[in-house]
C-alpha cells in the first residue's frame, strides 16, 4: 500500500514540475511512479506530454505507444503518436497512426488536419487537399487546416491561393502562433514586399522575441535594398542569441554585398565555429578566399572545398539543387572540373527541365575536355531556352577548338542578336573576323608563294 501511495506522490510532484516547465524533474518523477506501477495508462500519457514539451519527440512516441498498448480504445492517444512522429520527421509512420485515430474518432478533424501536413511533407499534395476537405466536413472553421493547406500551396508555388488560406486562418484565429509571419512569406513570394514587411512587424509586435520572424524580415529587407534596416534586425537577433549561426551568416552576406570581403570571411568563420555543418557558409567563404588571394587564402579555400566534398560524398541527398549548383560553380572556379562534373551531373539529373542547371553541367563537360558531350549538353540547354546566350557562347568556343570556324561565327552572331552589348561576344567576333581575314590573305597569297618558290628553284 505504501508503494502505491508513493507512486501517487511522484505523480503529484510531476504535475507541479510540469506546470513550472521543469521537464527533466517531471520526467524523473513520472518514471519513478511508472517503475512502481507500470499499468496506469494515464501516467504513460503524461510522460508523453512531458517529453513532447521537452522536444524529445521520439521518446514521446514511445511513451504514448506504451499508453496505447494499455488502453487501445482511447481516441486521444493515436493522434498524439501521429503528431510526434511528424515532429520527429517521420510522416509515413505518422499517417499509419493518424488512420487509426480516424477509425477511433471519425468525426474529429484532428487526424485529417495532421495528415494534411504529413502528405505535404511527402510531396503528395493532391492527397493533402483531400485531407483538407475531409477536415472541413468535421470542422469547417478549423484554422490549422487552412494554415497547413497553405504550406502545401506554397510548396507548389500557388502563392495567391496560399495567401487566401492564411488570411482565413488569421481571421479564424488571430492569435495563432506565426500566422502573420507565414502570411508575410506568402505575400513576399507574390512580390508584395511592403505588405509582407508590415505583416512581419505585426507578428513581432505580438511576439518581439520571435527570432525566425526577425531573420525572415531581415532577408526581406535585403530584397527591398534596405540594407541598414536588415543589418539592424540581424544584430537584434544576436543580442537575444549571440551564438545564432543564421544571423552571423546573413551579416556575412551583407558584408560581401557591401564589398567588404574580409569582414564577410570573418563572419563566415564565426558561423563555421558555431555550426561546422553549415555548408553554405563553407562554400561562400571558399569563394571569397579564392577571390581575395591573400596569403594563405588559396590553401584555406581548398581545405574548405575538401570538407564540402567529404560532406557531399557522405550524404549527397542533403544537398538541394541550389547547393549542388553553388558547389559546382565553386569547383569550376577552383579549377577542379572533374569534381565539378560529378556534382553537376547529379544536378542535371535532379532538374532536367532547368536550363541553368544543364548549362552548368555543359560547362563542366567542356572544362574536362569532353567537347562532344559538352556540345550536346549545350544543345539541350538551347532546346529548353533558345535565347540562352552563355550556351551559344560555349558552343562558339567549342567550335573554335574544333576548328569549325563557320559554326563558331554562326553561334556568335546568334548570341549577339540576343545580347548585342555582351563584351566577351564582341571580342570573340573580332577575333573570328581577324581569323577570316588571315584565311583570305593566305588563300590570295598562296599561288604567289608557289611562283616565287619555283623562280628560286629556276635561278
Amino acid at each position: 500500500m505504501n508503494e502505491w501511495m508513493d507512486a501517487e506522490g511522484h505523480v503529484e510532484r510531476a504535475h507541479k514540475f510540469f506546470e513550472d516547465g521543469r521537464w527533466a524533474e517531471a520526467e524523473g518523477a513520472l518514471r519513478e511512479a511508472i517503475a512502481i506501477n507500470p499499468y496506469r495508462a494515464e501516467w504513460h500519457f503524461n510522460l508523453g506530454l512531458t517529453l513532447e514539451a521537452a522536444g524529445r519527440f521520439d521518446d514521446a512516441v514511445k511513451a504514448f505507444t506504451d499508453c496505447h498498448q494499455l488502453q487501445e480504445d482511447d481516441p486521444a492517444v493515436p493522434p498524439m503518436i501521429g503528431a510526434n512522429l511528424l515532429r520527429a520527421g517521420k510522416p509515413k509512420e505518422a499517417i499509419t497512426w493518424l488512420e487509426k485515430a480516424e477509425k477511433l474518432a471519425p468525426q474529429e478533424a484532428t487526424s485529417f488536419v495532421h495528415r494534411i501536413e504529413a502528405y505535404s511533407r511527402l510531396g503528395d499534395h493532391e492527397q493533402a487537399e483531400v485531407m483538407f476537405y475531409m477536415a472541413q466536413q468535421c470542422d469547417p472553421k478549423n484554422p490549422d487546416a487552412y494554415a497547413l493547406l497553405a504550406d502545401s500551396l506554397l510548396a507548389r508555388g500557388m502563392h495567391e491561393k496560399a495567401v487566401w488560406c492564411l488570411r482565413e486562418a488569421a481571421n479564424l484565429d488571430p492569435n495563432m502562433p506565426g500566422v502573420h509571419a507565414r502570411l508575410a512569406e506568402a505575400y513576399a513570394a507574390t512580390g508584395r514586399q511592403e505588405r509582407a514587411r508590415q505583416l512581419y512587424l505585426r507578428e513581432l509586435r505580438n511576439n518581439p522575441g520571435d527570432i525566425d520572424s526577425l531573420l525572415d524580415l531581415g532577408c526581406l529587407l535585403v530584397q527591398m535594398n534596405r540594407i541598414g534596416e536588415a543589418g539592424e534586425k540581424f544584430r537584434r537577433v544576436l543580442e537575444m542569441e549571440s551564438d545564432n549561426p543564421d544571423a552571423h551568416f546573413y551579416l556575412a552576406e551583407l558584408a560581401d554585398r557591401q564589398g567588404s570581403s574580409s569582414s564577410a570571411i570573418e563572419q563566415y568563420d564565426v558561423v563555421l565555429r558555431l555550426d561546422p555543418q553549415f555548408g553554405a557558409a563553407r562554400r561562400r567563404a571558399a569563394v571569397l578566399r579564392l577571390r581575395r588571394r591573400a596569403p594563405g587564402d588559396e590553401q584555406a579555400a581548398h581545405d574548405l572545398i575538401e570538407q564540402e566534398l567529404e560532406e557531399y560524398a557522405h550524404a549527397p541527398d542533403r544537398f538541394a539543387p541550389a547547393d549542388l549548383a553553388e558547389l559546382g560553380r565553386l569547383l569550376l572556379d577552383a579549377q577542379q572540373p572533374d569534381q565539378a562534373r560529378r556534382v553537376l551531373h547529379r544536378l542535371s539529373v535532379a532538374t532536367p527541365e532547368d536550363p541553368e542547371s544543364q548549362h552548368l553541367y555543359a560547362a563542366a563537360l567542356l572544362e574536362t575536355g569532353d567537347r562532344a558531350a559538352g556540345i550536346e549538353a549545350c544543345r539541350r540547354v538551347l532546346k529548353l531556352n533558345p535565347k540562352h546566350v552563355a550556351a551559344m557562347h560555349n558552343l562558339a568556343i567549342a567550335s573554335v577548338h574544333e576548328r569549325h570556324w563557320a559554326k563558331a561565327r554562326y553561334w556568335v552572331s546568334q548570341a549577339l542578336l540576343v545580347d548585342p552589348d555582351d563584351g566577351a561576344l564582341r571580342h570573340l567576333r573580332l577575333k573570328l573576323r581577324l581569323h577570316t581575314i588571315a584565311e583570305l590573305l593566305d588563300w590570295l597569297t598562296g599561288p604567289l608563294r608557289g611562283v616565287f618558290s619555283r623562280r628560286r628553284r629556276a635561278t
